[in-house]
């Protein structure tokens, strides 16, 4: 039975708090593959969400340290944690998150639920965490997927991928993604691709049927394992970032720029290169592309009206401007003094 729960927020257009009225089950699922260093961590912070999962499927995909033996610990305490083992096998490739999500959302298919997660095992939250989402989920009623950012360092919380005027907030992260259960069956799922970006196609697929997906800012998650460092060092991360924007059909002049952006971070400039070398690389090669040609043309099209939003409001900002810096006074005025380019 779905407990019906008061949840607070604040209104993105007045700024006031008002309260919703959640009446939402949530169920959670966690691939994990040999995470006894972090799984622990991720459970101790789903045991102490002010609102619980009605159910959580742990699914070890064939783990050989500790990490079965941590989950069976834990769902002891908690009849709703459940781990479901895997066969084991020795390649580590992005299809096998799919395929273990797949296996526990068919022991759900009976369930009664309304959002589904997938959690990764190496996140934390604080204990509102999952409250503030069904809170999202509670007062807009096509709101298909939600999450918000994670960050990496403890010290600095509004350190993360969103923390600038260009991110898009339409994206969600795979680390915590919820999506309510009708989006999440009309989209197919998590569809088991080798190369990865299984979590970008689910997001966007939602969007192209008509779905609101949000990053929210007013949360974050500690992500415990630097992203993307598991097989390569990070020059060669940024290489393959560069090659995965070629897999699901960037936009070439969108991606361009994007190396170009990058080349402000560290590694300066360098990293913005390897970046634009992944997807020329690809491009050269004709790296196949899993996704659907109208996956690929929604894509290009959402990054193009990125882009035209983004230009209009440079020129909109810059109306009025001397060449010098100095606004354009209208007859009668008094002539402002210098003022600094900020």
């Amino acid at each position: 039975m779905a407990i019906e729960t008061i949840i607070k927020r604040r209104d993105e257009e007045t700024g006031s708090e008002i309260e919703v009225k959640a009446n939402l089950k949530y169920v959670l699922i966690t691939p994990a593959r040999n995470e006894e260093a972090f799984i622990e961590g991720a459970i101790r912070s789903v045991v102490s969400q002010t609102i619980k999962p009605a159910k959580w499927i742990i699914v070890s995909d064939g783990s050989t340290d500790r990490t079965d033996e941590i989950v069976k610990q834990y769902a002891r305490g908690h009849g709703w944690i459940e781990l479901l083992r895997m066969p084991e096998h020795r390649d580590r490739q992005f299809a096998a998150k799919a395929h273990c999500f797949n296996a526990a959302y068919e022991h759900l298919k009976m369930f009664n639920y309304d959002i589904i997660a997938n959690l990764d095992a190496d996140i934390t939250f604080e204990p509102d965490y999952c409250e503030f989402l069904l809170g999202m989920f509670a007062s807009t009623p096509r709101l298909g997927v939600a999450g918000t950012p994670f960050v990496e360092d403890a010290t600095q919380l509004n350190k993360h991928t969103y923390a600038h005027g260009a991110a898009n907030l339409n994206h969600v992260s795979g680390g915590c993604q919820m999506f309510r259960r009708q989006c999440f069956e009309e989209i197919g799922g998590y569809i088991p691709i080798k190369g990865g970006a299984i979590d970008w196609i689910a997001v966007t697929t939602a969007r192209m049927k008509g779905w609101t997906t949000r990053t929210f800012l007013e949360k974050t998650c500690f992500h415990h394992r630097k992203i993307g460092t598991g097989n390569d060092n990070p020059l060669m991360v940024r290489f393959r970032y560069g090659q995965k924007a070629y897999y699901v059909g960037g936009h070439p002049f969108w991606e361009v720029l994007r190396g170009v952006f990058q080349m402000r971070e560290r590694p300066v400039v360098i990293g913005g290169l390897y970046f634009l070398c992944g997807f020329l690389q690809a491009a050269v090669t004709r790296m196949k592309r899993p996704v659907t040609a109208e996956l690929i043309a929604f894509h290009q099209a959402e990054q193009m009206e990125r882009l035209k939003r983004a230009l209009t409001g440079l020129v909109f900002r810059n109306v009025g401007k001397q060449p010098n810096g100095n606004s354009v006074k209208e007859p009668g005025k008094a002539k402002a003094g210098p003022k600094e380019v900020g």
